[in-house]
């Protein structure tokens, strides 16, 4: 067996959950940080630079999804595998990031073999799944489309994955303070991202945002309905 180390990259922006994730990785000395990351920008780019054996990816970055990561630096490194580290178990999630190109997913609170047997896999090309959920059911789900707008629009396309995902979630009533529980960030970044989808789509009230939502196919208006 080669005694070359498998050079990794973590990219979280959670400067503690990076130390613990260092020491449980020095425990394998078959493993070496090579590289970390706060954003997704900061992470594609070292990744090109770098070009690791695994990038570690956490779904919830600052300024774009932890998806979208995934997706361009497989594109630049098609050597570079990826694996997902998130809070989230849900299968939206899951799908979404096999779809991107992850070939592992594990949640944060997973005991440190997991996580060490996790990269492993991930770094000898097999899939990873931190999960109950069965290999030939991700590998099914795969091939499924990702649900998208029913209408193409320049104004929806022209929104970050993130702020699209907040704008479906704002069109459906969902409160920004659950917003933010759900994907993990504080308030003030959905206001932030939520200012940004109404300047960019041109929309001044949150009765416009769910006409415009409806009219792509993004919601159902009859949730609407009184």
């Amino acid at each position: 067996m080669s005694s070359q180390k498998t050079k990794l990259l973590i990219i979280d922006d959670h400067p503690l959950f990076r130390e613990g994730l260092k020491s449980i990785i020095a425990r394998n000395s078959s493993l070496e940080v090579v590289g970390e990351a706060g954003t997704g920008r900061e992470g594609v780019r070292k990744a090109s630079e770098l070009k690791p054996d695994v990038a570690l990816v956490d779904i919830s970055l600052p300024d774009e999804s932890g998806m979208e990561v995934t997706r361009k630096i497989r594109r630049k490194l098609p050597n570079t595998k990826v694996m997902i580290i998130s809070m989230h178990s849900k299968i939206d999630y899951i799908v979404e990031a096999f779809q991107a190109g992850a070939t592992g997913y594990v949640v944060k609170e997973s005991a440190a073999e997991r996580l060490l047997q996790g990269i492993e896999a991930v770094a000898a090309g097999e899939f990873f799944l931190d999960s109950s959920i069965s290999y030939a059911v991700v590998e099914k789900l795969i091939q499924s489309p990702v649900k998208e707008a029913k209408v193409r629009d320049s104004g929806y396309d022209a929104l970050t994955p993130r702020e699209q995902e907040i704008m479906r979630l704002l069109a459906e009533g969902v409160s920004k303070k659950e917003i933010a529980d759900q994907l993990c960030i504080s308030v003030k970044t959905v206001e932030n991202h939520r200012a940004n989808i109404m300047r960019k789509l041109d929309i001044h009230s949150a009765m416009e945002l769910v006409r415009y939502a409806a009219r792509l196919g993004l919601i159902d208006v009859e949730l609407w309905k009184e």
